[in-house]
Parts: structure tokens; C-alpha cells; sequence
């Protein structure tokens, strides 16, 4: 006879404490105590099969039948309190949801109004102030009852994209008034509005929204307030991009010519530059290494596109580049040739927006930006090796020298600039690798992004750019003791 595991405790309860000596010899039924005989057949019950107690048939039935009713009756209770502990559970998790979802549709509104910028930075801080309370007073996840499923999906994912909207409102937050501090905290500067075709009755203020530092200017900056951090290995140049464009053929090496300095001196007295004026001499070397690594060549095919950049946009990237340029090449002269890798950064970026507020980018361009990348590279490096092997003043006359002959008036430019800013007491250092601005917007006019600066005229755009650093500067850090 078969008894199901669901009966087996109910028979367990019914088997007497101190069984008599017939019912453990296996005479009589241990459960009625009637004797075994030709109409009731013993039936083992344990511990094997000719030894323990024995039960009947009938008394096995009954108690079968009785342990199936009381489980039956079991589950129904336990179906109804399901259902009612399921139907309390319901209306709690929807309101959790819809806190949660509520929140998040708070926190992605705040992201825009930080970004469009149509908000005042005192009116987005306490936004994100009263953000924050809102979510430091979502309660946490409520204890579903034991009869519900415990992992619920929904709650989970819905809490993790309330999460990634609060990292994306607070960052949009953090841009917003760390550039609304710098911007606040910069001079007028009314001589940028003609460069930056600003509308009639510009305040002269205009605000950035993007500085590029460079990649090491943070570790710089880290070690003024007396926290060092170890900085990665520099990568050879060549290796920025190798992954993605492959090995860029390396230019071909130049060997040192004799007496470069008084020849190179000589080429570039010509042009009214005087070599043993540093600061001239290292405008005139960015104008060169502009001129050599990004607007000769490849470009001009790109330009000529019909998916190409305006003349304008390479004007206002020309510009961008130069100032980029000169501080790469002058903190080249304590950092290494290394420091270069800040400019090639910049100028063979494929998904970069260009400078002057264009959203033009290399990656836009249908052809020829795999050889505008490596030429970059490979001239750039040629620079590098030319410093290691002949000194950094050696690699400034080279590309000073080839500015006069492929960029002859903004070389002329840039020496008289520099002669006008000496003249007034004016400082010709260049500032931190990297710190220009990006995109500009006239401040006070109610205009909106200023326009890529033009050149004066038709046909190619000139390589006309104005000397000096980045007109951003940073006020400097508080003194380490």
C-alpha cells in the first residue's frame, strides 16, 4: 500500500506511546488493535519492512483521508491569505513606483534647465537643492509579504534609473555653476567682439562653456594644494591613434644641419623676427607648427568637400589651434616633448567639435581623415624628435623657419603683436597647456552662440592668427605651507 509523504505525520500522531508486546511482534494493528488474520493483512509502517510497527488497511485508509482534507483545507487558507496579503501589497508597491518615477522626471526636468541655460545659476542651485530633499525622502524599498514574489524586477530597474538621472542632474548642475563661477569671475573684454561677431550692445563679457585643460593640468593643479598623484606613462604620440587609424608612417628623419641657429636666425631676421626674443620666437614656432601639422595637406581636401568645413570654421579653428600650439610648445620646454601630445590631442580629434561655437567635426567628413590624423602625428612627432636630439630653442627655429616661408603674414602679425605687447609691460608667458575656450557666448545682448570668426575677403581662409595665450586665465591657488 502506498502512503503519500503528505500522510505521513498525520499516521505518525496516531501510533501509540508505549506500544503493547503483539503490536511491536507484529500480531496486532498498532492504530485499532485488532489481530492480523486472513481478512486483515499486516502492513509494515518502519522501520523495515519485518521489523517495527504494522498497521490495517482501513485504519491506513482513514487517516490517509484524512491528512489529504486537512491539507486540502490548508492550501485553501493559505490561497486566501495570499490573495489578501497580495492585495495589500499592490497599492503599496504602485505608490513606491510612482515616488520613484516622480522623482526621476524631477531629476531629468533640473538636467535641462541646467543645460539650456535659460535659467539663472542661483535658481538651478536651489533646484538641485530641493532635488536632493526630495530624494533623500523617497523611503526605501518596502518588504514584499512572504507569498509574493521577492524579486521584483520592476522595483529594482525603476530605482536604478532614478539613480543614473540623479548622477546626470547633478553633473549638468556641477557644469553649470563651475562655469558659471569662472565666467563670473573673468574681466570684460570688449576687444573679442568683433573677433566674435557679437550683436550691437554686447557688454564686452563673454561666457565659455567649455575649457579644454589638457590632460595633465589637473595633476598640476593637485600638487599646488599639497596632494601628489602619480601620473600614467606618457605614450608615444604615434600611439594615440593607433589603435583606431593603424601606424602612421613616420616622417622621414632630418639630419642636424651645421650652425642652425645663425642660419635659421638669419631666415627669420628677414621676416622682422627676432630669434633671440623667446617669446616672439614661440609664437612664430606655433604658427609653423599649425601651418606644417594641420593646414597643409590632407586638409585641403577636406576643406574642398562638399561635406567640408566653411572658411570660416578653419579660420576659428586655425585660431584655436595656434593659441593650443604655443602653450603646448612652451610647456614642452620644461616638461618635455611630451607635453605636445596636448596640441595633437586636439588637433586630429575626429568627434571634437571645432572651435568658434561650429559643430563641425572630422568624423562628418566623408574621406581623407585618415591621412589628416597621421599627417598630424608624424609632423607633430618630427617636432618631438627634433627637440630630443637638438634641444627645444633648436625645434622652435625649425618651425619658426618654416612659418616664414608657408605663413609669412601671420608670422609678421605675430612679431609685431608680440613687439606691441612688450612694449606695454604686457607678461608673454604662455599659460597652462590647453586652457582656451570653446564655445562663447556674448554676454548682455541676448544673443545666443557668436559665430565662427571670418576672414576679411574672399577665397582661402588665412592663417591669421592673434598672438599670445588664452585670454581665460585662472586666478592663482591659495599658497601650500
Amino acid at each position: 500500500m502506498h502512503i503519500p509523504a503528505y500522510a505521513r505525520a498525520t499516521i505518525r500522531a496516531a501510533l501509540p506511546i508505549v506500544p503493547t508486546s503483539r503490536q511491536v511482534g507484529g500480531l496486532d494493528c498498532c492504530l485499532c488493535d485488532e489481530p492480523f488474520g486472513e481478512d486483515l493483512a499486516a502492513i509494515p509502517l518502519g522501520p523495515t519492512p519485518t521489523s517495527g510497527l504494522f498497521g490495517c488497511r482501513p485504519c491506513l485508509t482513514r487517516l490517509i483521508t484524512r491528512a489529504r482534507r486537512t491539507r486540502d483545507a490548508a492550501l485553501a487558507q493559505d490561497a486566501e491569505r495570499a490573495q489578501a496579503e497580495s492585495a495589500a501589497w499592490l497599492p503599496v508597491r504602485e505608490r513606491h513606483l510612482a515616488r520613484l518615477d516622480s522623482v526621476r522626471q524631477a531629476a531629468e526636468a533640473v538636467a535641462g534647465l541646467a543645460r539650456d541655460g535659460g535659467t539663472e545659476a542661483l535658481q538651478v542651485a536651489w533646484l538641485l537643492v530641493s532635488l536632493e530633499s526630495a530624494h533623500t525622502w523617497v523611503p526605501d524599498a518596502p518588504e514584499p509579504p512572504a507569498s509574493v514574489d521577492r524579486e521584483d524586477s520592476e522595483l529594482r530597474d525603476e530605482a536604478f534609473r532614478l539613480d543614473l538621472a540623479m548622477i546626470t542632474a547633478r553633473e549638468a548642475v556641477a557644469e553649470r555653476l563651475v562655469y558659471h563661477l569662472i565666467n563670473e569671475a573673468q574681466p570684460a573684454e570688449p576687444e573679442m567682439c568683433e573677433e566674435l561677431e557679437c550683436p550691437e550692445g554686447c557688454s564686452g563679457r563673454h561666457d565659455s562653456s567649455h575649457i579644454d585643460c589638457g590632460p595633465d593640468a589637473v595633476f598640476e593643479d593637485l600638487a599646488r594644494h599639497g596632494i601628489t598623484v602619480e601620473q600614467p606613462e606618457p605614450e608615444p604620440l604615434s600611439s594615440l591613434l593607433g589603435t583606431l587609424l593603424g601606424p602612421a608612417e613616420a616622417e622621414e628623419k632630418r639630419s642636424p644641419l651645421p650652425d642652425i641657429e645663425e642660419q635659421f636666425s638669419v631666415v627669420l631676421a628677414h621676416f622682422g623676427i627676432d630669434a633671440n626674443d623667446t617669446d616672439v620666437l614661440l609664437s612664430a614656432a606655433a604658427v609653423g607648427l599649425v601651418a606644417d601639422a594641420w593646414r597643409e595637406g590632407p586638409l585641403e581636401v577636406i576643406h574642398a568637400a562638399d561635406d567640408g568645413p566653411s572658411d570660416g570654421e578653419i579660420f576659428a579653428q586655425s585660431v584655436d589651434l595656434y593659441r593650443r600650439a604655443r602653450a603646448a610648445l612652451a610647456a614642452a620646454r620644461d616638461d618635455r616633448p611630451e607635453a605636445l601630445r596636448a596640441f595633437v590631442a586636439v588637433a586630429s580629434n575626429v568627434d571634437l567639435p571645432w572651435a568658434g561655437g561650429s559643430r563641425f567635426t572630422l568624423r562628418a567628413v566623408s574621406g581623407s581623415v585618415t591621412e589628416f590624423v597621421q599627417h598630424v602625428d608624424a609632423r607633430v612627432r618630427s617636432t618631438t624628435e627634433v627637440m630630443r636630439e637638438q634641444g627645444w630653442r633648436a625645434a622652435l627655429l625649425r618651425r619658426a623657419a618654416s612659418a616664414a616661408f608657408k605663413a609669412p603674414a601671420p608670422l609678421r602679425n605675430a612679431g609685431l603683436a608680440w613687439r606691441r605687447r612688450l612694449g606695454d609691460g604686457a607678461s608673454g608667458r604662455a599659460g597652462p597647456v590647453g586652457r582656451t575656450r570653446g564655445t562663447v557666448r556674448p554676454r548682455g545682448s541676448g544673443g545666443r552662440v557668436a559665430q565662427s570668426a571670418r576672414p576679411v575677403g574672399g577665397g582661402r581662409p588665412r592663417l591669421d592668427v592673434p598672438p599670445g595665450p588664452a585670454r581665460l586665465t585662472r586666478p592663482p591657488g591659495p599658497p601650500v605651507h
